[in-house]
Formats: structure tokens, C-alpha cells, sequence
């Protein structure tokens, strides 16, 4: 059964990372459509946490995502499996194209396409903060709500750096967790 897992979660990941184009913000929602919606392997709540923990570490947020679903599914083999259906593609790719580079680089025809595709990208990229925005505010924490609306203020309209709003979010995060926990043995 393990094997099947492992082989499923490879091709998974070789499949995303294949046809995805436009970086790591668009792998996001397709790594929900296929391993919330279609496998069930994991709930939403916790590919948003899982996304969280992707995008606040350093790298590529595709390579990120297939390391903490592939822990998350089947530990640290998981993790060879996901990584590696994750990077053989633009490894190939890439190697492809940097021996074309000079034909793709003057390509009328590839600059159309490449500039078409920005559009596309575009839009799933407005679809994965529509899923992921939604996600949180269907859970009607006041809480968490507040830090998604601050996040996207302080960086949208005052320009703060995310790096400055993730390190902020984490700790106001550990801090409710802490007053959480000492609450709780309070109480007990």
C-alpha cells in the first residue's frame, strides 16, 4: 500500500510540476485540487497549513509544498518521492530550453505564447486567493480573519515587505498559542 502511495504521490508531483507554468503561487491551488479535492489524502485546513509552512520557508514555494505534503503523506520517503517528481521537470525542461535558447529567445511565435500566458496565470493566481481567502473565512474566526485583512493592507497598500508580515504573523501566532495553553491550565 505504501508503495502505491509513494508511486501516486510521485507521478502527482511529476504531473503538477510538468504543466504548471507561472511559479509556485499556481502550484498552490493545484496541489489542493488534487490532493484535498480529488485524493482526499488531506483536508483543507491542513493544506493551509501546509501551504503557510511552504510559503514561509526559504526556496521554491513548488519544492516547499511537495516536501511538507510528501512528510505529511509518507514521511521522509514521501518527501524523495514528491521532491523529485517536483524538480525533474523544469530540470528537463530547462535544460531544453538553455540548449534553444537563442531560436526560443527571437521566436515571435514564443514571445505571443509567453505573453498569453501571463494572463492565465493571472487568473489562477486570483483563484488561489479566492480559495484560500475563503477557506479562512468560512472557519468565522474573528481572528484569523483580522491577520488575512492586515496582511493583505500592510502589504498592498503600505508596501510593507512580506517577509516582515510572516515573521509578525508568526509571532503573534506563537503568542496566542501560549496564551492559549496557559489559559487552558488555568482552567484545569
Amino acid at each position: 500500500m505504501k508503495n502505491g502511495k509513494l508511486r501516486q504521490l510521485f507521478l502527482s508531483t511529476l504531473f503538477l510540476s510538468t504543466f504548471t507554468f507561472g511559479g509556485g503561487y499556481v502550484i498552490v491551488t493545484l496541489l489542493k485540487k488534487k490532493f484535498v479535492d480529488e485524493l482526499h489524502w488531506i483536508d483543507e485546513e491542513e493544506m493551509l497549513d501546509l501551504v503557510a509552512i511552504a510559503q514561509s520557508s526559504p526556496g521554491a514555494i513548488a519544492v516547499n509544498g511537495a516536501i511538507v505534503i510528501g512528510y505529511k503523506l509518507a514521511g521522509f520517503a514521501g518527501i524523495i518521492c514528491s521532491v523529485l517528481g517536483a524538480v525533474i521537470p523544469p530540470f528537463v525542461i530547462l535544460t531544453l530550453v538553455s540548449l534553444c535558447y537563442q531560436a526560443f529567445r527571437d521566436s515571435f511565435a514564443v514571445q505571443a505564447l509567453l505573453s498569453g500566458m501571463k494572463s492565465g496565470v493571472g487568473a489562477v493566481i486570483i483563484s488561489v486567493v479566492y480559495d484560500m481567502g475563503s477557506s479562512v473565512v468560512k472557519t468565522k474566526d474573528p481572528v484569523r480573519i483580522g491577520i488575512m485583512l492586515l496582511a493583505f493592507g500592510a502589504n498592498y497598500f503600505l508596501h510593507i515587505n512580506v517577509i516582515y508580515i510572516i515573521l509578525w504573523v508568526i509571532g503573534f501566532g506563537i503568542f496566542r498559542t501560549l496564551l492559549f495553553h496557559r489559559n487552558r491550565r488555568e482552567a484545569a
